[in-house]
């Protein structure tokens, strides 16, 4: 996974999408286990709070690479779905790069 991203609308898209990624894999596999298991609700609380937040900018991020980048009903609807499934913002992150690293070549050609 490349984590250096440009600084695009799909480039900061990225950006958010793994950080909400990990976010969700943090809640589930380490907050949650604290909660129901070591008894300290704080932990879903604090993660739950900064996941959230994540989410909203992923979907305002989604919204707004939609707009920009002509994305067609497809392709939203599937990058929606990856924000609902563990790990899926890291298995979709693979085609944005792609679309990323097209979209900045395009841009330093017409430059």
């Amino acid at each position: 996974m490349d984590l250096k991203f440009s600084d695009s609308t799909i480039g900061r898209f990225r950006m958010v999408a793994i950080s909400e990624g990990i976010s969700f894999i943090v809640l589930l596999f380490i907050a949650m286990p604290l909660k129901y298991f070591a008894g300290i609700p704080e932990a879903v609380k604090y993660v739950g709070w900064v996941h959230g937040l994540l989410f909203v900018l992923y979907v305002y991020g989604l919204i707004t690479v939609k707009i920009n980048l002509n994305w067609g009903f497809k392709k939203t609807l599937r990058a929606f779905l990856a924000s609902l499934l563990p790990f899926g913002t890291f298995i979709l992150d693979k085609s944005l790069q792609k679309e990323e690293k097209l979209f900045t070549e395009q841009e330093s050609l017409s430059k």
